[in-house]
């Protein structure tokens, strides 16, 4: 499913950008934040960490199929009011992500802004996250991670796949279908080897501060390759 920002996916533009958010438009990333945010006000357990810290670790080393570690990532919300989590992902936003957007991306967002493309979030982060990202980066329009609820409450579970790894390639290529935009003129901005579906269909593929992995793959197409730090 594509959750929408702008409403409005059918005015002219002349491209898309695409952007991830962690570790791309910026150096802190959202899950931990939330998680970490979570613990401190008492929505999970320690245990939760440590078997969110388990997930993590089967992810990288391939120990299990990723899109169930990934949709099991989001189990710890199961019974939390969604408001809650609205109020947590606000001030997360607020004191952590937001002061850690690289001055880079705001430069690379405006630039293509002043382009007339139309700028996009394509994130796995969850929707109020990306909603606040767009709304004060003055970006167009967010496609991210939409998760069940059920009478005001979290279910645990996502609606469909979280918006990660394949599931990113084909919102990316269903969304410039929608806005009759050639994926050959779009561009994607990613940092981890799970963006590397999403990469591999633009004609504009960069890697921001890429993992060992995507640098290793990045290097071998001859894709751009970029270091932000400020």
């Amino acid at each position: 499913m594509v959750t929408t920002f702008s409403g409005d996916s059918n005015y002219n533009k002349g491209y898309i950008a695409f952007f991830d958010i962690d570790r791309t438009i910026t150096k802190a990333i959202s899950g931990r934040a939330l998680a970490r945010g979570a613990f401190t006000k008492g929505l999970i357990t320690r245990l939760d960490i440590v078997q969110a810290g388990y997930l993590s670790l089967a992810y990288r080393l391939n120990l299990r199929d990723p899109l169930k570690i990934i949709d099991r990532m989001v189990t710890w919300l199961d019974g939390i009011p969604e408001k809650t989590i609205d109020d947590l992902c606000s001030e997360v936003f607020r004191e952590v992500l937001y002061p850690s957007v690289y001055d880079e991306a705001r430069f690379e967002i405006k630039t293509h802004k002043e382009k007339n493309a139309k700028v996009v979030i394509l994130s796995s982060a969850l929707t109020p996250i990306c909603r606040y990202m767009a709304e004060n980066l003055g970006m167009d329009d967010i496609i991210c991670s939409t998760l069940e609820v059920e009478n005001g409450y979290f279910t645990g579970h996502p609606i469909g796949h979280l918006c990660f790894g394949e599931e990113k390639a084909i919102r990316l290529k269903n969304y410039c279908e929608i806005n009759n935009t050639k994926m050959s003129d779009a561009w994607y901005y990613g940092d981890s080897i799970s963006d590397l579906p999403a990469l591999s269909l633009v004609g504009n593929p960069v890697c921001i501060n890429p993992d060992r992995k995507l640098k290793k793959a990045a290097q071998k197409r001859g894709w751009k390759i970029l270091d932000w730090n400020s």
